[in-house]
Parts: C-alpha cells; structure tokens; sequence
C-alpha cells in the first residue's frame, strides 16, 4: 500500500548513465607506491620518525633542587662543567647527554630518522611567555622564552627555570656549558681589533667597548648520519707540456689523458653541526657576518650534558626556529661534500684534475638532537645604505678561538695598495735596470 502523500517511485537505473558506469572515486581505494613517481614513493615508503624522550621528568615543576641540600639558587662554576649550590657550596656535575641517552655510538646500525624530544617539531601556536607557580610560595612567574630561561620569584626568591621540552624550540635536548669567561674573551676580542687597528673605521674605534660582550648559548641540530655517494666524472693526466710561438706570443700547451671516473664511498658522520636558528642561518654578507661564527667551530659537544636551566643564569640565548625537515637539504650539501672529501684520496693521480659530473646521496639513517652551543657575541652595527652592515666578533666559550669582522675605512686601504704596489713596481725596475 502506498499513501498518497508518498514521493513516485524513481525508475530503475540502467544504461550508460548508471552509478556502476562512472569511474571510482578517487581516494576509494589504497594507492599503490610502486605506481608513483620515485620521490613521492620513498616519501611513502620512509618509516616514521623514532622518538628519543630526553625531557627531565624530575625538572618540570620549574626548579632546579640542589641534591644535598633542595635549595634553588644553583650557578654554574665558572670555568667547568660543574653545578654548584649558592646555599650549601655543593657542587656536582651534570650527566652526559650521549651517556644518558645511549647517543655515542651505534652510527653504522642507523637507519631511518630518530628525533630527539627536544629536536621535535615546533607548534604553530606556541607561545614565548610561560607563566610558572612556584612550589615554594605559590605565586606566578612569567619567563620570556624569547631571551631567557630563567627568573626568579619575586616573593620567596626561588629560582625557576624552563626545563619542561615545550614545542616551541626554546628547550633544547642538551646545552655545551661555558668554559671562557668574560674577562677572557674580553681581553681576546681587544687582542683580535688591536691587530686590525690602523685600518679600522675611527667610528668603530671610538665607541668599541669589548667589556659590551654578551655570552649567548645558539641553538644547533647536532646530527649523526649513515650515508652512501655516488660520484661520477673525468679525471685528466698530463703526458706532455710544450710551448709554440717565439718571444711574447708564445703559448703553452698540455697533451693529457682523459679519464671516466666512478666512485662509491660509504661513510658515517658524528655530530655534525647545523645552525637552528633561521636569522644566524642568513649569511648575505651585504647585511651581516654571521658567517663568523662558523670559523669558531669545531665545539666538543661530546661533552653536553642533559638540559638544565641553571647553566644559563646569567647568560642569554636564542630560540630554535628550523625543523629537522627544513635542515634537510642544508644537511645533504653537507654530507656531500664530505663524500668529496672522502674519494679524494683515490684521485691524486690526475694531475690535471678532476671535474665531477654526476652525484647521488643515499641517506641511511639519521639522529637529529637539539643543542645550544656557547659562544660570546660582540656587534657593532655600521651605517649605511640598505640598513648597512652588521658586524661580529665571536670567541668560542670552549676553546676561546676568536675570529670576527673590523669595518674598514676604505680610503686607507686604497691608499696603501697604491704605496705598496709603487714600491714593488720600483724594485722590479731596478732589478730589471741591473740585470
């Protein structure tokens, strides 16, 4: 029975218009790798990230407790690794990151891409300021995470500080505490413009101030890595070197072999440091120096130890901005160059050198940890057009190598090469006049 009310009937479907005459619906069924363009199937195909939990669950209530005593007024010794109690003069030293977390070796049985908990990627919408209660008293305290990772209550005096691995990169897995103090990378970076004086501009003598020096903890991936490479190309030995012509159009020649060349090499790399931060990663030197900061490489970073906020009372720093993906082809141009490096040795037969022409990288496996390095930072910026020139003098706080920028005044320099190059240009006459 059907009531009246009741819609028609539709008509039974057939022909070519029909539901099972349309295509499928993308998305309806799984796709197959193997049917997709190489990138895009190794994407698929890479097994997931592993995870290494380096937080310190004892740390997360915002203070650091000296073991003997509990207070939290906690400094790090001046020139050591070691911890030490302004309370009870206790003093200790922090674990080793590699010892802690098992990261010292297995590098041959790498395989896909293990994360460190602090290396993780950054949320979108983490905040800088992180408002903390103290367990001492109970009051609220707010640390910038921008440039501090410390503070103190302002009622009981407890010191807090950041040890919780938020997601937004301002918590590294480890921190390489400083070894160099003030007093001694002042005294390097005056020893550093004092050989550069003469030429330097008399704006920059005027105002430098080495005692203006700020001790900054920089945020670096320190990755290990499994790799392969592949090179190709031609490699050139000379048999023969012959001149032609007579007097002032005379040209030398070369008769030389040509070579196909191929190489495979296998290799490993242990803490390989690559910058973090996107805003010391900008090396346009028509606006900054911060490429001076590499030239105090190497840092011994086998000597981190686990995270602790205490180790930058005092001290500033900077927040990791780059994710591991993001470092990705940063790190590649690394580990190929060091594949060059590697297949050098088999190629100093050719004497008239090697031009290579084909490269491939295979990335076994990697482990990416996140980690501030110590570095004390004089700037001085210059005027000029387009914001002018921002210049650095770095001193590494481990090992006290100082390498920077002195702004020049170009005049001087102009007016030297001018006196130089006529003195020389006078003994070659003489030389010539008396041969």
């Amino acid at each position: 029975m059907s009531n009246a009310s009741d819609p028609p009937p539709l008509p039974p479907v057939s022909g070519p218009g029909s539901p099972q005459d349309l295509p499928p619906v993308p998305g309806s069924f799984p796709i197959d790798p193997a049917t997709l363009p190489k990138p895009i199937r190794d994407e698929l195909l890479a097994p997931d990230p592993v995870a290494i939990d380096t937080s310190a669950a004892e740390l997360k209530d915002g203070l650091n407790h000296c073991p003997k005593c509990g207070a939290t007024e906690i400094r790090q010794k001046p020139g050591s690794d070691l911890l030490i109690c302004q309370y009870c003069r206790h003093e200790w030293h922090g674990e080793r990151v590699e010892e802690a977390f098992g990261l010292g070796g297995g590098l041959d049985r790498l395989s896909g891409t293990v994360i460190a908990s602090g290396a993780r990627d950054i949320a979108a919408d983490s905040a800088s300021l992180m408002s903390f209660k103290c367990t001492g008293c109970g009051a609220e305290v707010t640390v910038n995470t921008e440039n501090a990772m410390t503070a103190r209550c302002h009622w009981c005096r407890h010191v807090l500080g950041v040890n919780e691995q938020i997601a937004n990169g301002a918590v590294p897995d480890a921190v390489l505490p400083f070894h160099i103090k003030k007093d001694d990378a002042v005294a390097r970076i005056r020893q550093f413009v004092n050989k550069r004086r003469m030429f330097a501009l008399k704006e920059f003598k005027e105002q430098f101030t080495p005692e203006n020096v700020v001790g900054v903890y920089l945020p670096y991936m320190i990755v290990d890595g499994k790799a392969s490479a592949d090179v190709a190309g031609k490699g050139e030995i000379k048999t023969r070197e012959y001149t032609r012509g007579t007097g002032e159009k005379k040209d030398t020649y070369y008769d030389a072999d040509v070579y196909q060349l191929d190489r495979h090499v296998d290799f490993t790399v242990d803490d390989l440091p690559l910058e973090s931060s996107s805003e010391r990663a900008n090396h346009d030197t028509r606006a900054n120096t911060n490429n001076i900061i590499n030239t105090i490489l190497p840092f011994d970073t086998k000597n981190a130890v686990k995270w602790n906020a205490s180790y930058l009372v005092g001290l500033s720093s900077e927040k990791r901005d780059r994710d591991v993906e993001q470092l990705r082809p940063r790190l590649e141009d690394q580990l190929l160059s060091i594949a060059r490096c590697q297949v050098e040795t088999s190629v100093n037969r050719f004497n008239r050198g090697v031009r290579w022409e084909q490269e491939r990288l295979d990335v076994h496996g990697t482990r990416w940890v996140a980690m501030y390095l110590p570095v004390w930072l004089y700037s001085y910026h210059q005027p000029g057009s387009n914001g002018g020139m921002l210049h650095y003098i770095a001193v590494n706080g481990r090992t006290g190598e100082t390498m920077g920028s002195v702004p020049v005044q170009q005049w001087k320099l102009l007016m030297t090469a001018i006196t130089v190059g006529t003195f020389l240009e006078g003994i070659a006459l003489w030389i010539l006049g008396n041969s």
